[in-house]
């Protein structure tokens, strides 16, 4: 399921990358949480969980539908 979240992932990070951020994949628990780091300008935008839940989450859930829920660390 990892290399399915970083395959999804990858279609998001052109667009986190033109506001001049990135996301990490921390960790994925057996219960189909996905534990996430927003990197550069990301980590410290205060529409970070608006992009996390509405933009990343929404994605990451169409693209592996066993996910559960995203979160950031």
């Amino acid at each position: 399921m990892r290399e399915r979240i970083e395959k999804a992932l990858d279609k998001v990070r052109p667009m986190l990358a033109a506001d001049g951020g990135n996301v990490e994949l921390v960790e994925v628990t057996s219960d189909g949480v996905v534990k996430l780091k927003l990197k550069g300008s990301c980590g410290c935008c205060p529409m970070s969980s608006m992009t996390l839940k509405m933009g990343i989450e929404k994605i990451l859930k169409q693209e592996v539908p066993e996910i559960k829920e995203v979160v950031a660390l």
